[in-house]
């Protein structure tokens, strides 16, 4: 049994964003607090670091096209906690901004795409003229909208479905048109389960300090650019790296200390003899290591709430069964890159912008489109375009069923009729995330409450099953948990921070 007791000793379960930020937290908030040395050993089952986070820059003739296999951004503005670990980095020269000045968005309605309108923020609209001139939404749907600046405010603090928020402030036509594609698309969630509290509750606030959610946008906009957190406020809302998301997990390997390693699945948790816990880790069958057991003061599991669950059923029951009440499905995305030639067709270039969203009330086996390589610049050479399409979720499970030569002819086939794309691509790449996506479905915050209040002492669940899916989330979560553990940790020792 590994066993280091002239330090404190804690284990990080998971090699994605979430475990590897704690790491790098842990580390930065011990020195902070000038507590004892910590040994972090950051335990990742599958040959690869990032988790969901992967960049694959694919070289052709012509130049690379680099592809996001996840997430391709994160949010800059309302939720700057990646961003600022980034610049933290030392990344801030390879921070990448959206192309805005190409800032379209597309609603496919009735089979073809319709642009959205200008000033929609939030599913709000903020700008009049644009709105009222915009063919998405029917006079009769737009009226219905404008409704909400004299529709009663809800009072109470309990849980609602998005959807039937949405439905009660703006109308069923919003919530088709721009709620439900957009949502979506964020949260690969289904509206009509969606917890309002767990992923908009800012949309609660305004209706309950407004009354109104268009008086609540319009308020928000006069009130001007906010200020960054020390640094230059950024011009862009999503943000990635010049060479893809990727990046910003190398940034925490090349920066931590801690032991990290690959092929290292943990298969049980138990409490150890005195105290702290006993961690099983197996290797694979190319593992030098075999199998070993290590000492450790605390554990975080940054992994699938699922996988979690079968980690706690030996040390707490009932957060196991809590983990199990949270719900996943299985999405994944085609990337496709092209030559701009003389088949290019001119109603494709018309359509030039960040992407297309796909209504669930289209039934589509598809999502939504994203035209990545004018969404961000480094994407693909001069002459070339990158798109991405989306797929599976609870909007077209069937897609994930489908073979990937089957499930090529289906995207080629929306393609073309979508959007006109005939040509041939150089190349494409299928990504799935089997089980990938936790949903925040109603009352999600109450499973959180009840999984964190039935953990043993020094045991924490973090990432995006809990309190926010984003990277930014994800950031922000792994701060406050690195934080709880070395309180926790100080507070057993009887240690305190060094003022």
């Amino acid at each position: 049994m590994t066993d280091r007791r002239d330090s404190l000793r804690v284990v990080v379960v998971g090699g994605g964003i979430s475990g590897l930020a704690t790491a790098w937290y842990l580390e930065k908030e011990a020195a902070a607090r000038g507590l004892p040395r910590v040994v972090c050993s950051v335990l990742e089952k599958s040959g690869r670091l990032g988790g969901k986070v992967r960049t694959e820059t694919v070289p052709t003739e012509a130049g690379p096209f680099v592809v996001e296999a996840g997430p391709d951004s994160f949010l800059a503005i309302q939720k700057p906690w990646a961003l600022d670990l980034a610049r933290e980095m030392g990344l801030s020269g390879r921070l990448l901004g959206t192309n805005d000045e190409a800032r379209r968005i597309y609603v496919l309605s009735r089979g073809r795409p319709v642009q959205m309108p200008e000033g929609v923020m939030l599913l709000v609209p903020t700008k009049l003229s644009p709105f009222l001139l915009s063919p998405l939404i029917s006079p009769l749907g737009k009226l219905r909208m404008g409704l909400d600046l004299v529709i009663p405010r809800r009072n109470g603090d309990e849980d609602e479905a998005l959807g039937d928020f949405v439905a009660r402030r703006m109308g069923w036509e919003a919530l088709d048109k721009i709620a439900e594609p957009l949502l979506s698309g964020i949260y690969s969630a289904e509206v009509a389960r969606q917890s309002l509290l767990a992923t908009l509750p800012r949309f609660r606030e305004m209706e309950r300090k407004h009354g109104s959610l268009i008086r609540a946008m319009l308020a928000d906009r006069r009130k001007g650019p906010r200020s960054g957190s020390g640094h230059e406020r950024p011009t862009s809302m999503f943000t990635s790296f010049q060479g893809g998301t990727q990046e910003l997990v190398g940034g925490l390997l090349e920066g931590l200390e801690s032991e990290v390693r690959t092929d290292a699945r943990v298969v049980a948790l138990s409490p150890a003899a005195s105290t702290g816990y006993a961690v099983r880790v197996v290797g694979d069958a190319s593992s030098p290591v075999g199998a070993e057991t290590i000492r450790a003061d605390a554990v975080v599991l940054a992994v699938p709430a699922y996988v979690a669950a079968e980690l706690l059923d030996a040390v707490s029951p009932a957060a196991a069964a809590a983990l199990r009440s949270i719900r996943y499905v299985s999405t994944g995305t085609m990337s496709l890159a092209y030559r701009e030639d003389a088949s290019w067709s001119s109603a494709l270039k018309r359509l030039r912008g960040f992407g297309i969203l796909v209504p669930a009330s289209e039934k589509r086996p598809i999502n939504a489109i994203t035209w990545s390589s004018t969404k961000f610049r480094h994407r693909a050479p001069a002459g070339h375009s990158l798109l991405r399409v989306f797929f599976g979720g609870s909007r077209s499970p069937r897609s994930m069923e489908l073979e990937d030569g089957e499930l090529l002819e289906v995207v080629r086939g929306e393609l073309r009729e979508i959007m006109g794309i005939t040509n041939q691509p150089l190349f494409h790449r299928i990504y799935r995330c089997e089980k990938g996506n936790p949903q925040y479905d109603v009352g999600h915050l109450r499973r959180v409450e009840t999984v964190e209040s039935a953990l043993p002492s020094n045991v924490l669940v973090t990432g995006s099953p809990y309190r926010g899916i984003g990277l930014p989330d994800c950031v922000l979560q792994a701060a406050e948990t690195a934080a709880r553990v070395l309180s926790e940790l100080g507070d057993r020792r009887g240690e305190r921070p060094c003022r």
